[in-house]
């Protein structure tokens, strides 16, 4: 950590999907590459990683701990989902969403993790419920915000106004740095190429998105060239990336206190190929930001069908990036 700011580095362990899912790596082989790494924070999803998710054994939780000892590292994070459509033919009432996030409270707790990052779709008044449960475990909520939300959208709005009224230092955000997207992610127009498309129709797409002015029109642009629905369907991808001002960050950030480093490709010389991280993680720091930048990679699921994925790379990186922009290296 740099004595000029105290912005510590984590990695989601999502990161490692591709390599988990296939079996290259188990649970404990990722958190020892973590480590190796020069990673402390690590972050995981306990519906992908976990077994019987949110019935979670004690000899998990053991096993755990007995990690997070053996690597020198420390939980930060619990990713939750909240599966309203658990029961055939109906909803979660609102009683019954209350319950779940409180078994994820108590996972968060005996995990050793801090902070939960709470899915965009629970509902405010959900999460204002079990405040008493989060200060009781010590398990702060932060509602993720995630594209195509953005820091002025109205749903997000409305979860501040909730969280005025409450006012408990246990309610928060989780920003989504993929909610910085300045240029396109060339691994997914690439793929769409690869799929199929014609390659001018995904530039097009690309150049659209790139000009910052709105996508209006775009599937009118793309029939008149030709597009076949299964390409307009790809496209309208678009549509659901955000490209916000990074200051605007600063707007919120009494109420952030963990951070989603989403990136698609790291380059060789170490910097994003869309996300700007060399103007985001400047104003993290002049805004006093002092929890854990996650590295969340998201790239793999679009170069697979051509390319090996590495995903320890790819996190290197990003974990070199960081290191440089936050005064480490």
């Amino acid at each position: 950590m740099n004595k000029n700011n105290s912005i510590k580095r984590g990695v989601s362990l999502y990161s490692f999907q591709e390599e988990y899912f296939l079996r290259q790596m188990n649970l404990e082989e990722i958190i020892a590459t973590s480590a190796k790494l020069g990673i402390q924070g690590i972050e995981i999803i306990g519906d992908q990683m976990i077994p019987d998710y949110p019935n979670v054994s004690e000899e998990f939780y053991e096993q755990w701990h007995d990690w997070m000892k053996k690597y020198n590292v420390t939980p930060t994070c619990l990713d939750m989902f909240l599966d309203w459509n658990i029961y055939k033919g109906r909803s979660m009432t609102f009683d019954e969403k209350v319950e779940s996030v409180r078994k994820d409270i108590i996972a968060a707790n005996r995990l050793g993790c801090s902070v939960i990052r709470v899915i965009a779709s629970t509902e405010p008044e959900v999460l204002a419920a079990v405040v008493p449960e989060a200060e009781k475990y010590n398990v702060r909520l932060g509602l993720e915000i995630h594209s195509p939300l953005h820091v002025e959208h109205e749903r997000v709005q409305r979860w501040l106004a909730t969280y005025e009224k409450v006012k408990s230092p246990y309610l928060g955000l989780v920003p989504d740095m993929g909610i910085f997207v300045k240029k396109f992610p060339r691994v997914i127009s690439d793929r769409w190429v690869r799929d199929g498309m014609k390659p001018e129709m995904a530039k097009f797409v690309v150049e659209a998105y790139n000009r910052h002015d709105g996508l209006q029109g775009l599937d009118d642009g793309l029939k008149k060239m030709g597009a076949t629905p299964a390409d307009i369907n790809k496209a309208m991808v678009a549509t659901h990336f955000v490209h916000s001002e990074p200051r605007r960050i600063l707007d919120i950030m009494p109420y952030i206190f963990h951070i989603h480093a989403k990136f698609y490709e790291m380059l060789p010389e170490y910097y994003e190929y869309s996300i700007p991280y060399e103007e985001i993680v400047p104003i993290l720091i002049e805004g006093g930001y002092t929890g854990y930048l996650s590295s969340e990679y998201e790239g793999n699921r679009h170069i697979q069908d051509a390319f090996e994925v590495d995903s320890t790379e790819q996190v290197r990186r990003q974990q070199t990036m960081f290191k440089q922009l936050l005064g480490e290296a």
